[in-house]
């Protein structure tokens, strides 16, 4: 999330009526209020002072996004013991909820201010434990992850990577080699074991604990029921912190053995686990190439256009390790008019 200002709109005046209707309830101070964030999504929040410190004001416009499962998925992690906000007023309808406040900074911003390495490794093995946590909380009640969902999410990235950023039209040799290396990820990661799934455990959504080292955790209203590894790639190939093989690797090992001493259904042979959570990851950065083409070209939001070169590296990483995504490498060396390498053809 970065923070931006939000001129005055229609939604605001009504945020603003409904926190007068609870002000006395909770002791807010309805002058203070100001942006705090905004992210991807039509969310769009505020902070305000209140009697106890401070508040976190989500605006969520029901025509684009569902309060209820916000609620629904909060209460979830809340009775998992996780760190998260409490919902301390609510109104459904217009789209408005008045939440705890988990401090102000993210794990991404504190990473860009400058962090030793000490006071990262543990901010780091705290999100470990919490994503631990997470997946032993009940996925019953969530929408399933499953390989139809995983092949819609992948539609992006020919659509608006390839046809709207890169402005190329794939061969057919090219779009036939995609589409079969689209089926082995969506086979894949669809045969893992099932546990909640964040689908965004990452630096952005994460906040930094001033007393412990249990993260905050947010934006965690699309969660599903889906693969085992697919958090865990999301940690360790960050979409906004680059973080090199063997960062990513120490991370992974330790999450894996934590994950086994809590009986979480990850394989016994890490290197079965590492080939698991790579190719999730490809799934899911070959998506957000898709996403942050969508978000700049449709929605007017280019920062995130700052972002694709750390993913297509990541991308990259992956597709240069198995003989089976080669023809990948080549489709991104056109893509990006990089000198084609030899030796990989459809």
């Amino acid at each position: 999330m970065t923070s931006v200002p939000f001129p005055a709109d229609d939604r605001l005046a009504a945020l603003e009526q409904w926190l007068q209707t609870i002000a006395a309830r909770h002791g807010l101070d309805i002058s203070t209020l100001a942006p705090a964030s905004s992210d991807a999504s039509f969310r769009r929040y505020f902070r305000l002072q209140t009697s106890d410190g401070t508040a976190i004001v989500m605006d969520a416009p029901p025509a684009h996004e569902d309060c209820n499962a916000f609620v629904g998925v909060t209460r979830l992690l809340q009775e998992a013991g996780l760190n998260v906000p409490r919902i301390l007023a609510q109104d459904i309808e217009q789209g408005f909820l008045l939440l705890s406040d988990l401090g102000r900074h993210t794990f991404y911003q504190a990473i860009q201010t400058g962090l030793d390495d000490a006071r990262l490794q543990a901010m780091y093995r705290g999100a470990l434990s919490a994503l631990v946590q997470l997946q032993q909380a009940p996925a019953a009640s969530l929408p399933a992850y499953d390989a139809t969902r995983l092949t819609q999410e992948l539609a992006v990235f020919p659509e608006w990577y390839v046809q709207r950023h890169c402005s190329t039209e794939l061969e057919a040799a090219e779009q036939a080699a995609l589409d079969k290396i689209f089926g082995l990820l969506v086979n894949d990661s669809a045969s893992q074991p099932t546990v909640v799934v964040h689908r965004d455990f990452h630096s952005p959504n994460l906040m930094v604990s001033d007393h412990n080292e249990n993260p905050g955790v947010i934006d965690y209203q699309d969660a599903l029921a889906g693969p085992i590894t697919y958090d865990i790639a999301s940690l360790v190939m960050d979409a906004r912190t680059t973080w090199e093989e063997p960062q990513q690797l120490d991370w992974a090992i330790r999450y894996w053995e934590a994950a086994r001493g809590a009986a979480l259904p990850v394989p016994d042979d890490f290197a079965q686990f590492h080939r698991a959570y790579e190719w999730m990851g490809l799934q899911r950065n070959l998506r957000i190439l898709g996403v942050f083409a969508r978000l700049s070209h449709r929605d007017g939001k280019h920062h995130y256009l700052d972002h694709m070169p750390r993913v297509s590296g990541y991308v990259r990483q992956v597709a240069g390790r198995y003989g089976v995504f080669r023809p990948l490498l080549r489709i991104l060396d056109r893509l990006e008019n990089r000198q084609v390498t030899s030796g990989y053809t459809f």
